[in-house]
C-alpha cells in the first residue's frame, strides 16, 4: 500500500501530537503514524503537566495555537501556581491530570482536526532519495517511511518524534526486556535507517516510579497537599474542565528504607555496569539520591493520584530500577506504606537519541533535508519540552511542504527573548546535550520577558499570521490586551487624595501620603495590589470588573506590567543589543579551519556547529568573547 501526504509525523507522543495538529491546522495534509491509537499522548511517567519553567512552555504552546493547555484544562484534577513567593518571572503553573481522560481528550482533538489522518503501524525505515545537483554526492532528502507491515507512506516532509522507543531497553534489577514503554514493543531498526546517512546517535536513560493501589495506603500517616482554590487554567481560551479536584500527599523516606535500598545496589543496573548511558540529573532515581547524598537521612516523596476514579497512585521521587522485591520491601518501612500493594514496580529505560547540534533552529536536519526531529529523540526529557519542539517542528514542516521551492521556504524560528521554546531549541542546536535536557527558569537570560502571564502577548499574533492560531484565540488576545491597557491607563491617570485614603494605607502596613499622587504610584508599592486597592477605590473596582472572562488573570497581568515596568524595559534593551549580533549572518562566510586568530577549541566547535549567526556562535561553549571580536573584525573586512 502506498499513501501520499504533505507531512508525515512518526510517533504519537506529546511532540508528535502537537506536530501533527500544528501541521494540519496550517493546511498541510498530514498523517500521524502511531503504534497504538489508544495511547495517544500517553503520560509515561508523572501524570502532570507544567512545573518550573515547563508551565511557561505550555502557556507558549497554547499561545501559538497548540493543544496541550486545552487538553490539560479539560482533564486537570489539581492545579497549583508554583513559586508565588518569588517574583512573577518565576511563577510556574502546574496541573495534575487524569491520565486516561488526558489520552481521550487528545484523541478528540486529533479526530476533530481537519487535514489530519492517523495510521496505526510501526515505522521501520526512513525512505530517502538523492538531491540532484548537490555538491555533496551523499546529500539526501527524506521522502517517506516504510512500516513493519509493508505500507509505504510518502510526504514532502517527515517529522520524527519517536520518544523512548528507538531500540528501547527496559531494566528492573538484572532483568532486561526490549520495549519502548512497559508492555509496549521497542522499534529496533529505524535508528539505523537514519544514522547510515551520517546522523550521529547515542544512548540516554530515564526511569519511572512504582505505581501503588491507594486502598493499601494509610493516608493519615502523610501530609495532605491541596491544590489552588482560585480557578487557574493553562489555556487562554475559556474552556476549562469540570473534573473532581483531588489532593496530593507528601511523605519522607527514613533510615530503614535507605538500608534496604542500599542492600540492592549490587543488583542495580545503574551501578553494576548494566546501564552505561546517562540519566537525568534533575530527576534522579532514589538509589542515585542515596549514593549522591549519603549523609541525608530522609528524602521527600509525593504521592499523586492518576485520575479521579482510579485506585492507581504515582509515587513521585521514587524512580527506581532496583529489583522489584527490594523496591517493595523498602516502601513497607514507611508507616504510610506498611500494607502496600503495588500495580508495578519502577523501571529504567535506555533509548536512542540523535545529536541535536546536527539540527537547524527550525529543527530540520542539517544532513537529511526535509527531515525534522522533536522531543526525546533530540535529547530532552519532559512532556512540555517535547510539546514545544513538536509545535515548532510541525510549523516548519508545514511551511516547507507548502513552499514551491527551497528559496521560498522561510523557517519560523523563536529567539531566546521571545519564548522558553526558543531558549530550549537554541540550547539544543548550539550546545548539544550530555544528559537529558530539562528546562529551568535559570536557563533563560530574559526570563522577566518570558513570564507565564504574557505568552499570548509574545506569540499569539505571530501564530495568527502563520495561520496556526485561529480567530477565536486571536480575538481573545485582542480583548485581553485592550482590558490590560485600560487598567494601566486608569491607574496612570486616576488622582489619589491623601485625606481619603491615608487611614486605609496605614492599616495595610504602608506609609501614608504627604501629597496627592496617581494611583499607579500606590500600585507600585510592595504592600499594595489591585485587589486590596479596589476595596478602597470603587472606580478601580468598576474597571477591574469590566472584562467578561478571566478578570483575575487580566488584573494580574496588568499589575505585573506596572510593578515591574522598569525591569521589563531594561531587559528589552539588553535583548535588543543581542539582536544586533543575531542579524549578523556568518554561516558559509568562513572556513574556520584557516582562521588562525581563533583558539583551537573555538575552531573545532564552529566547524562542528556551523552557527547561523554571530549571536549563536557567542553561545557555543568554548567560544570566547575574544573569538567573537576576531569574527567581528573579519566581517567588517
Amino acid at each position: 500500500m502506498i499513501l501520499k501526504y504533505d507531512v508525515i509525523v512518526i510517533g504519537g507522543g506529546h511532540a508528535g501530537c502537537e506536530a501533527a495538529c500544528a501541521s494540519a491546522n496550517m493546511g498541510a495534509k498530514t498523517c500521524l503514524v502511531t503504534m497504538d491509537m489508544n495511547k495517544i499522548a500517553q503520560m509515561s511517567c508523572n501524570p502532570a503537566i507544567g512545573g518550573i519553567a515547563k508551565g511557561q512552555i505550555v502557556r507558549e504552546i497554547d499561545a501559538l495555537g497548540g493543544q496541550m493547555g486545552l487538553v490539560t484544562d479539560a482533564t486537570a484534577i489539581q492545579f497549583r501556581m508554583l513559586n508565588v513567593g518569588k517574583g512573577p518571572a518565576m511563577w510556574s503553573p502546574r496541573a495534575q491530570c487524569d491520565r486516561g481522560k488526558f489520552i481521550w481528550q487528545w484523541r478528540k482533538h486529533i479526530d476533530e482536526t481537519e487535514n489530519l489522518e492517523v495510521w496505526q503501524d510501526q515505522a521501520d525505515e526512513l525512505i530517502t532519495e538523492p538531491i540532484e545537483g548537490a555538491s555533496d554526492g551523499n546529500q539526501v532528502r527524506a521522502i517517506g517511511v516504510r512500516t513493519i507491515w509493508g505500507a509505504e507512506l510518502y510526504a514532502k516532509c517527515v517529522v520524527i518524534t519517536a520518544g523512548t522507543f528507538l531500540n528501547g531497553l527496559m531494566h528492573i534489577g538484572r532483568k532486561m526486556v526490549a520495549g519502548g514503554r512497559i508492555a509496549e514493543p521497542a522499534v529496533p531498526h529505524f535508528t539505523e535507517s537514519i544514522t547510515r546517512h551520517g546522523v550521529t546517535s547515542a544512548r540516554m536513560k530515564t526511569g519511572t516510579p512504582v505505581r501503588i493501589d491507594k486502598r493499601s495506603i494509610h493516608f493519615d500517616e502523610m501530609e495532605v497537599q491541596p491544590g489552588e482554590t482560585r480557578p487557574y487554567q493553562f489555556s487562554y481560551l475559556n474552556k476549562g474542565g469540570a473534573l473532581k479536584q483531588l489532593p496530593c500527599w507528601t511523605v519522607n523516606t527514613n533510615a530503614e528504607v535507605h538500608e534496604i535500598l542500599k542492600s540492592g545496589l549490587e543488583d542495580s543496573p545503574l551501578y553494576n555496569g548494566q546501564i552505561q548511558s546517562i540519566g537525568p540529573r534533575y530527576c534522579p532515581s532514589i538509589e542515585t539520591k542515596l549514593v549522591t547524598f549519603p549523609d541525608r537521612d530522609k528524602h521527600p516523596l509525593f504521592l499523586e493520584p492518576e485520575g479521579e476514579d482510579t485506585n492507581e497512585m504515582y509515587l513521585n521521587g521514587f524512580s527506581s530500577s532496583l529489583p522489584m522485591d527490594v523496591q517493595i520491601e523498602a516502601l513497607k518501612k514507611m508507616p504510610a506504606f506498611r500494607d502496600i500493594k503495588v500495580y508495578r514496580p519502577g523501571y529504567a529505560i535506555e533509548y536512542d537519541f540523535f545529536d541535536p547540534t546536527q539540527l537547524n533552529h527550525s529543527l530540520e536536519s542539517k544532513i537529511i533535508s526535509n527531515l525534522f526531529m522533536a522531543g526525546q529523540v533530540n535529547g530532552t526529557t519532559g512532556y512540555e519540552e517535547a510539546g514545544g519542539q513538536g509545535t515548532l517542528a510541525g510549523i516548519n514542516a508545514a511551511l516547507k511542504a507548502g513552499a514551491e521551492s527551497e528559496s521560498q521556504y522561510s523557517p519560523f524560528v523563536l529567539h531566546r527573548d521571545e519564548a522558553y521554546i526558543g531558549v530550549l531549541i537554541d540550547d539544543l542546536v548550539t550546545k548539544g546535550v550530555d544528559e537529558p535536557y530539562r528546562m529551568f527558569t535559570s536557563r533563560a537570560e530574559y526570563r522577566i520577558l518570558l513570564r507565564q502571564d504574557d505568552a499570548d502577548a509574545r506569540l499569539t499574533e505571530k501564530a495568527y499570521d502563520l495561520g496556526l492560531a485561529k480567530r477565536d484565540r486571536y480575538d481573545w488576545w485582542i480583548e485581553k490586551k485592550q482590558h490590560i491597557e485600560e487598567i494601566e491607563t486608569f491607574c496612570q491617570n486616576f488622582a489619589i487624595k491623601p485625606r481619603l485614603i491615608n487611614s486605609a494605607l496605614e492599616a495595610l502596613g504602608t506609609t501614608p501620603l504627604q501629597f496627592g499622587c496617581k494611583l499607579i504610584d500606590l500600585v507600585n508599592r510592595p504592600q499594595l495590589n489591585l485587589s486590596n486597592l479596589s476595596e478602597l477605590i470603587p472606580q478601580l473596582k468598576e474597571v477591574l470588573n469590566r472584562p467578561i472572562n478571566r478578570k483575575e488573570e487580566i488584573a494580574e497581568a496588568a499589575e505585573i506590567r506596572m510593578k515591574y515596568k522598569g525591569y521589563i524595559e531594561r531587559e528589552k534593551i539588553v535583548a535588543e543589543k543581542m539582536h544586533r549580533l543575531e542579524n549578523i549572518k556568518i554561516r558559509g562566510h568562513f572556513n574556520y579551519e584557516e582562521l588562525k586568530g581563533l583558539s583551537t577549541e573555538c575552531r573545532q566547535k564552529l566547524m562542528k556547529i556551523q552557527p547561523e549567526t554571530l549571536a549563536q556562535a557567542s553561545r557555543i561553549p568554548g567560544v570566547s568573547p575574544s573569538d567573537i571580536n576576531v569574527l567581528l573584525v573579519l566581517m567588517g573586512r
